[in-house]
């Protein structure tokens, strides 16, 4: 039976006090029916007594306290779910956008989910090709790992959301592997160049969507992303399919917060955000991994812009405390026309060990990468010391480091958003990079790979 109050006693911005309430639960579902026969939608917030807070996912516009009545519907917010979702766009709760006919659905799953038992979660090692040299390179990609995207305001993150979401895939096994984007407070323009790239690509094919947009109500973005991840679960645990979920723009699920925090009347945290922030990311973060005897897996990509380029920002920095390291974009190599601007150095994938070596990607790749690092890091040093005290400071040594620098970043970082490489093809170009430096540099190189593929390039180029 449900149960219907005409108490409505407050309104304030999305939030609504109804007084007098019986056996009303915290996060459940909640319709204010207007005196015309509209209905608006809300969740419990907070229950104190007989008083419950409401906060609305449309704005409180237009309705009267005194005529307004609240319906308590027992259940908290669901998404339907089936394997027809996929090629789908949705609203940030889960309502067709697309034009397309309503879900029929197989079940109905609460969005709030649980956190993956540690004790059944299965170790990320396998290995996801996103086609992005830098990436898969230097910072690999392990399937069931949460590994988030730093980016900055003006920063191209959505062409290489886009770009993941495209080319990325797990090798050498037959396996299903769907795509699921949850993107929050994002322009109509956004929101357009995800659906036209994906459609246009055929990406759509396999990807489920959900798109919250910027004049969307603020609450409604707090939904979103918990859509997304119920809906991952589903392909995942369900249907046994290998799932990535990439997320766009965390710093704007965060805003809608500190937005509905405010309005509470929370003491506020760090920036006005609310005390709770970490452990409410987490709650998102944590629903990615394996799980033992299960066949499917969720792998996170959860893309943020940090405010004023500030990695020690409250949202950034939370969030590298929780996932498996970070890729930071990088606006000095996007003024020079690098795509995707990608900073290798500070960025980190904790797992990339487990992913790559003998039988994952190759048995080389391990220390390729090692050079790879510290012969960059090395080059830019050696520019850095060039440009402060001139090239004829430097020793020949040191200019070999710096043109490496320049040829790292011009052929290995740089290839573009339409370009997809194969993790034979990203190895090659270390390889080719690496024959710039003399062999005595090779310092992390086991002897037999340094025959195998430095020695055999060198050779090929004097010939």
């Amino acid at each position: 039976m449900l149960k219907e109050y005409k108490s409505i006693r407050e309104i304030v911005g999305p939030l609504m006090l109804v007084e007098g309430v019986a056996g009303v639960k915290y996060d459940e579902l909640v319709e204010i029916v207007a005196q015309d026969g509209s209905i608006r939608r809300g969740k419990v917030l907070e229950v104190n007594g007989d008083k419950a807070m409401v906060q609305l996912f449309e704005g409180a516009q237009g309705i009267q306290m005194s005529t307004s009545k609240a319906r308590f519907l027992g259940r908290s917010l669901e998404l339907a779910v089936s394997e027809d979702m996929l090629g789908r766009v949705f609203d940030g709760l889960g309502n067709p956008k697309d034009g397309g006919a309503p879900l029929i659905a197989e079940k109905r799953i609460d969005i709030n989910g649980q956190p993956i038992n540690p004790a059944a979660r299965d170790y990320p090692d396998e290995f996801i090709q996103t086609g992005i040299s830098a990436i898969d390179g230097l910072n690999t990609l392990v399937r069931g790992q949460k590994l988030p995207v730093f980016s900055a305001s003006g920063l191209p993150h959505a062409e290489l959301a886009a770009q993941i979401a495209r080319q990325a895939k797990v090798l050498g096994k037959d396996s299903k592997f769907a795509v699921v984007f949850a993107a929050m407070g994002i322009t109509y323009e956004e929101a357009e160049f995800f659906m036209s790239d994906f459609r246009k690509t055929g990406a759509i094919e396999r990807a489920v969507m959900f798109v919250n947009l910027a004049n969307d109500p603020a609450v409604e973005r707090i939904a979103t992303p918990r859509m997304a991840l119920t809906a991952a679960e589903y392909l995942a645990f369900d249907k046994g399919m290998h799932v990535l979920v990439i997320m766009t723009d965390i710093t704007n699920y965060c805003e809608a917060l500190r937005e509905v925090s405010a309005a509470r009347k929370e003491v506020p945290g760090r920036r006005g955000y609310p005390g709770y922030l970490y452990t409410d990311l987490a709650t998102m973060y944590e629903r990615a991994g394996r799980i033992v005897g299960k066949e499917g897996s969720i792998t996170q990509i959860p893309i943020l812009t940090m405010p004023e380029d500030d990695k020690t920002h409250p949202i950034p920095d939370l969030t590298g405390y929780i996932t498996e390291g970070q890729i930071i974009l990088s606006r000095e190599l996007y003024k020079r026309g690098y795509n995707p601007p990608i900073d290798v150095l500070p960025s980190l994938s904790r797992l990339k060990n487990k992913g790559i070596g003998k039988g994952k990607t190759r048995a080389d790749h391990a220390d390729n990468m090692n050079q790879l690092f510290a012969a960059y890091a090395q080059g830019k040093e050696a520019k850095e010391l060039s440009a402060i005290l001139g090239e004829a400071a430097l020793t020949p040594v040191d200019r070999l480091y710096a043109k490496f620098a320049e040829a790292f970043e011009e052929r290995y970082i740089n290839q573009g958003f339409h370009e997809n490489r194969s993790i034979e093809e990203t190895l090659q170009i270390g390889w080719e990079l690496l024959t710039i430096l003399p062999r005595s540099e090779m310092k992390r190189i086991k002897d037999e790979y340094l025959e195998a593929f430095y020695d055999k390039i060198r050779k090929d180029k004097e010939e």
